[in-house]
């Protein structure tokens, strides 16, 4: 009987040692897993490891290599520099030799025919000098022979600015355009609203669809005529009664230096004058001379263009009066203006610098200086203000 009972007791006992080694053997299983595991991972970071220091040695074996071609190519392009060059110098030597024996040969048919040449180019300029006379009509019987008085009607605005009147309309409104970038056109019915202390109140606000650049703008037969900002040389006419584009047209050679020195912030200084619409810009091939062009202003097409010896150097503004091209310059701190150059396209008093016209006394500079041919005046911003200017004017000689 106790046998029986010891033998009882000992059943638990057994189930508990046999629970306990199945445990041991599970958790043996998970650690042999995860070394397992672990040892993988291991070996795979050991190749990337050493992929990476393949991959590092491979590339600077290729960085060696273009270096060295980088180099033979250097040597290549200088041996072909100095190729070309003796080419060069060949070429000018055969082409000397080849002029020289054009000239000893057959010298007596040369000259005839450049007598030819002569006598056809004298008459195509004559020519082209009564079809500009007739382009122009050659109604511009007077010369600017002084400046007489300033007045200045307003002070508002920046540095930079133009302000004006249409000449080719019969109304008083006066229009402003402040700054050298901007797209908003101010008109007001009178001088006399202009002048007001509120005025900008009563203006009329005239939003552009495209932004204008530098001060060279000019207002004609109802178009506002400008230079469009971030365009090389386009010029944009703009219908201010119906606030939109009418036409455009791009100016050859132009805006790529400013017209004139002392306002570098124009490109492009259209003027308008008894004949109608004008542009007045300088370009690097004249020597920054600058260039006049007749523009028609319905075709919106270039008719003629003249280099002028006027230089841009020391210049400020310029205006167009009666055919002819002045040039306003100044001292780079601002001082006493004066116009230095004149120009007439239709050769009448050809060009002629220093005429001695000094503006009267008035210490600072000019944004613009555009001509009035309807009032014979001078319609100047100078330093905020807007300013008139009175001209004398006498007989051509």
């Amino acid at each position: 009987m106790v046998a029986f009972q010891a033998h009882f007791l000992l059943i638990p006992f057994l189930l508990s040692a046999l629970g306990a080694a199945r445990y041991m053997m599970e958790e043996a299983a998970l650690l042999s897993y995860i070394d397992q595991r672990f040892l993988s991972l291991e070996r795979r970071l050991e190749k990337c490891n050493q992929d990476v220091l393949e991959y590092m040695d491979e590339f600077r074996d290729f960085s060696k290599m273009v270096l060295s071609r980088l180099t033979g190519l250097n040597t290549d392009k200088a041996q072909v520099k100095r190729d070309v060059e003796n080419l060069l110098s060949r070429i000018e030597h055969a082409q000397r030799d080849i002029d020289y024996f054009g000239s000893v040969t057959d010298s007596n048919a040369c000259v005839e025919v450049h007598e030819d040449l002569v006598k056809q180019q004298l008459l195509e300029e004559a020519e082209e000098k009564n079809r500009l006379k007739l382009m122009l009509n050659a109604s511009c019987g007077h010369v600017l022979a002084g400046i007489r008085s300033l007045k200045i009607v307003k002070k508002t605005g920046g540095k930079h600015g133009s302000w004006m009147k249409d000449p080719g309309k019969k109304h008083t409104k006066i229009y402003l355009l402040s700054g050298s970038i901007n797209n908003v056109l101010l008109e007001f019915a009178n001088i006399m609203t202009f002048m007001e202390s509120n005025q900008t109140l009563k203006a009329r606000r005239v939003p552009l669809p495209l932004p204008w650049e530098g001060t060279g703008h000019v207002i004609y037969q109802g178009f506002l005529f400008y230079h469009r900002y971030g365009s090389l040389n386009e010029i944009i006419k703009f219908n201010i009664q119906r606030r939109k584009v009418a036409d455009r047209m791009l100016l050859p050679g132009a805006g790529r230096i400013p017209a004139y020195q002392l306002s570098p912030q124009t490109k492009i200084d259209l003027a308008v004058d008894e004949q109608g619409l004008w542009a007045l810009h300088a370009e690097p091939e004249t020597g920054a001379n600058i260039v006049i062009s007749k523009i028609n202003h319905v075709s919106m097409a270039v008719e003629h263009s003249w280099d002028t010896p006027c230089s841009s150097e020391g210049a400020e503004a310029a205006f167009m009066a009666c055919n002819t091209l002045h040039v306003v310059h100044n001292s780079a701190s601002g001082g006493t203006s004066r116009i230095q150059c004149v120009y007439d396209v239709l050769g009448a008093l050809n060009a002629y610098i220093n005429p001695g016209l000094h503006f009267p006394k008035r210490q600072g500079s000019h944004s613009t200086v555009h001509y009035n041919p309807k009032e014979k005046q001078l319609f100047a911003w100078g330093d905020g203000s807007q300013i008139l200017y009175k001209l004398h004017t006498e007989q051509k000689v």
